[in-house]
């Protein structure tokens, strides 16, 4: 595990939540692209990965949600090493099985935020069953976007560097 992965993972998480979180205001949209980066971690390097990337993530979008500050670092840790497990158990080697696995985790994540919430403010708001398809469906199509892309990304810049070569540096003689 490089650290640096780590960081960067969750970094560009939560950038991408806090661009496209004015979409979310008022409830229209209902994602979690922290989450997406938790679970992409977790596929791409193993549990302890995500478990990093879950609560450091998790940590911070606490703390820039104003939320109780743990809740989601907890809930995306043990979505994160779940995620992670399943990962190495199951062959999710192509982008919709992941994308399956992000669907997958985000109804966990999302029955442990509320019962945490529950549990800590001492009042049950119960669930809203269509925002939580909403947002397992918006989740899943992120999660196959992000991968669908880094596995397009290595070969797309092989070409590029093939088609920026000079004619006389090609070794056809």
């Amino acid at each position: 595990m490089k650290i640096t992965r780590v960081l960067l993972t969750a970094a560009a998480a939560l950038l991408i939540q806090m661009v496209l979180a004015r979409f979310a205001i008022g409830g229209r949209w209902a994602f979690d692209f922290v989450l997406v980066g938790v679970v992409y971690a977790a596929l791409r390097w193993g549990p302890v990965s995500g478990m990093w990337v879950g609560t450091l993530s998790g940590l911070a979008q606490d703390a820039l949600s104003g939320d109780v500050i743990g809740l989601g670092a907890f809930a995306k840790t043990v979505v994160g090493f779940g995620a992670g497990v399943a990962g190495t158990q199951f062959i999710v080697a192509r982008p919709f099985a992941r994308a399956g696995v992000v669907a997958a985790v985000t109804v966990p994540h999302r029955l442990i935020m509320v019962g945490l919430l529950a549990v800590v403010d001492q009042d049950w708001k119960g669930l809203a069953w269509a925002a939580m398809l909403m947002e397992t469906g918006l989740n899943a199509l992120a999660g196959l976007i992000a991968f669908q892309v880094t596995e397009m990304l290595p070969g797309a810049v092989r070409q590029s560097r093939a088609r920026r070569r000079p004619s006389l540096s090609r070794r056809n003689w």
